[in-house]
């Protein structure tokens, strides 16, 4: 039988071999029942972070086809397993319970939401686009000359998009003839 060390933590760390405090000495009864939650998982899919366009590799724990847990990819190159208090939270982004997971509507004057298909939401965005343009678009300025454009519609891209996206929302309105383009991460 070994050499039995003092309970106190402060103690075990001054008289035992852990002087640093980070193994034994740092242990207890109760750290001794404890697993990680990432234990019980059934398989560990790899991700990228939704929360900025730095892209930080996350590793997704999923037990049942649930999401038990979400942490930093340590073979991330980008992240190195680190994630920033956002991408540390983002297991809320798909697991709180006061997250919508339907298309929601209010329609103008309208003082309550409805729920929509997402296929109707489609519908109703694309009408809306190609009406805005067809009502607003220029052929020429007021000097003669061609431009081809509309101001009746806008983009502002957030700074959770990536490079990627940026650069097909930016080729989707340059396309619909907007001039108003921009990104939240400029501005």
């Amino acid at each position: 039988m070994g050499r039995r060390l003092p309970v106190w933590p402060v103690l075990r760390q001054l008289r035992g071999n852990d002087r640093l405090g980070l193994g034994e000495a740092a242990r207890s009864a109760r750290s001794d029942t404890l697993a990680p939650r990432t234990a019980e998982a059934d398989r560990v899919v790899r991700s990228i972070c939704p929360f900025c366009a730095v892209g930080c590799g996350q590793q997704v724990f999923v037990k049942d086809e649930r999401v038990i847990q979400i942490e930093g990819d340590p073979d991330s190159p980008i992240s190195r397993g680190r994630l920033c208090p956002k991408g540390s939270a983002s297991k809320q982004l798909v697991t709180s319970p006061g997250r919508l997971t339907t298309v929601r509507y209010r329609r103008p004057y309208g003082t309550a939401w409805e729920d929509l298909p997402l296929e109707q939401a489609m519908d109703m965005i694309a009408d809306r686009v190609l009406a805005t343009r067809a009502a607003t678009w220029q052929e020429h300025d007021a000097e003669g000359r061609r431009v081809n454009r509309t101001l009746g519609m806008a983009s502002l891209g957030g700074a959770t998009l990536d490079n990627e996206e940026n650069y097909l929302i930016k080729k989707l309105f340059t396309a619909l003839g907007a001039i108003q383009i921009e990104n939240q991460a400029r501005i």
